[in-house]
């Protein structure tokens, strides 16, 4: 009950401050991780959360599905079509190049063997937009650069699922048998693609009967029963409820546009109360304990990884490319680690497997910079475009006044 009193608190904060967020650095994100961390034991120990404890991985599991089924949302398949080559530039040649990168400096800096180095890679090669949301949700921002981070983002954590899971099978006991699991972790992506894909055709194919069909008020609802069943039917099939995630928030929106701008608001709201509560949680682990045992080494590579293995791999892949050096440099820096690292690091450390502790306080310290370097930037990155109004709150009273007086019309709309 303590963590709801601090959960609460921590929101209602972030929300009094939510319009000065939006405008400077200051994050949201970051007050929720603060606050955890505040009230953790290494601080005021109103809360007792360690690595092991199961409500860690339920929320950064369930954050990291309601972003990725939210995100899938706003993928055009139209455009996507025609503008494919930039993304797959990203996930083909780029993601490889950080996954590579991360886990070199991870065995000469920090001094793990190789396959756990590349393990660590495997963990920190994702990225997550949700702390780039300034760009990746304007529509000032160029398109093209919106869907690559947005599809990119989306995509791989699903692929980088196996490589984790193959390389933990290879690190601990029965690394032996990493092969035989291929089979096993490739049906869990199939059967997570399948079920994201047939279980929305299905529903909308339903609600288009003649004696069926949701009312006005109920219609937001559609959308989230849909990701609930999902995310139930993945845990118990043990298919892969990422990749379901996104591939139903797209395919949902690209067979009915309808229930995609009904959930919107909604669903918009969800993710963040469910990216918030993550937040909290995982504050909670940063104990001074936690940086303490991390090398001089390992701070070197946090480093490296932020500003260097993520911008370098993916100018590598964008070179040839129409974007303009702006679009690209901020494509580059904006490849934050969030909940999908969060969910395989304590893969990681749940293993059990040789310096699996040495490699999440590695995973755990840089998803803690990375949240704060990037989440603190979105929005005046997003000022470089020109980007006005990015709280959605106007500067002024008669722009406020012309903004209600509009408001029915994009209503009716």
């Amino acid at each position: 009950m303590v963590l709801i009193v601090v959960f609460g608190v921590a929101l209602l904060v972030a929300v009094l401050l939510s319009g000065l967020a939006a405008r400077t650095v200051l994050s949201t994100s970051f007050l929720f991780l603060v606050g955890g961390a505040l009230v953790s034991d290494g601080f005021l120990g109103l809360i007792h959360i360690t690595p092991d404890s199961e409500i860690v991985s339920v929320t950064a599991d369930l954050a990291l599905f309601a972003v990725l089924f939210t995100d899938g949302m706003h993928v055009s398949f139209p455009k996507l079509r025609a503008n494919w080559r930039n993304p797959a530039r990203a996930l083909g040649l780029g993601m490889p190049l950080a996954f590579v990168g991360m886990a070199l400096i991870t065995h000469y800096l920090v001094g793990l063997d190789w396959t756990t180095s590349f393990l660590v890679g495997a963990v920190l090669a994702p990225t997550d937009p949700v702390f780039a949301s300034a760009i990746v949700g304007r529509k000032e921002v160029p398109a093209k650069l919106r869907q690559l981070l947005n599809v990119e983002s989306g995509i791989n954590d699903g692929l980088a699922l196996p490589v984790v899971l193959i390389l933990i099978a290879a690190a601990g006991p029965t690394s032996g048998h990493a092969e035989a699991s291929l089979g096993k972790i490739a049906l869990e992506l199939v059967l997570g693609l399948v079920f994201g894909v047939v279980l929305p055709i299905a529903v909308i194919g339903l609600v288009r009967f003649r004696l069926l069909g949701a009312e006005p008020k109920l219609q937001p609802l559609l959308p989230l029963a849909i990701g609930v069943i999902l995310y139930a039917t993945c845990h118990l099939t043990h298919a892969n409820p990422y990749l379901a995630a996104f591939s139903a928030g797209a395919v949902l929106t690209a067979r009915s546009i309808e229930a995609k701008e009904a959930f919107e608001p909604l669903g918009e709201a969800l993710a963040e109360l469910a990216k918030f509560a993550a937040l909290l949680v995982f504050g909670a682990l940063l104990t001074p304990q936690l940086f303490g045992d991390l090398s001089f080494g390992g701070y070197v590579a946090v480093a490296l990884a932020i500003v260097l293995i993520r911008p370098a791999s993916l100018l590598l892949s964008l070179l040839g490319t129409r974007f303009t050096r702006q679009e690209k440099l901020v494509a580059a820096w904006f490849g934050p680690k969030g909940f999908a690292s969060v969910v395989y690091g304590l893969l990681v450390l749940q293993a059990g497997i040789p310096q699996s502790e040495e490699a999440f306080t590695l995973i755990a310290v840089c998803i803690a910079f990375s949240i704060i370097a990037h989440s603190s930037t979105d929005v005046p990155i997003a000022r470089m475009f020109h980007v006005d109004d990015l709280a959605g709150i106007p500067a002024g009273r008669e722009d406020s006044d012309a903004q209600s007086k509009e408001a029915p019309a994009d209503v009716r709309a």
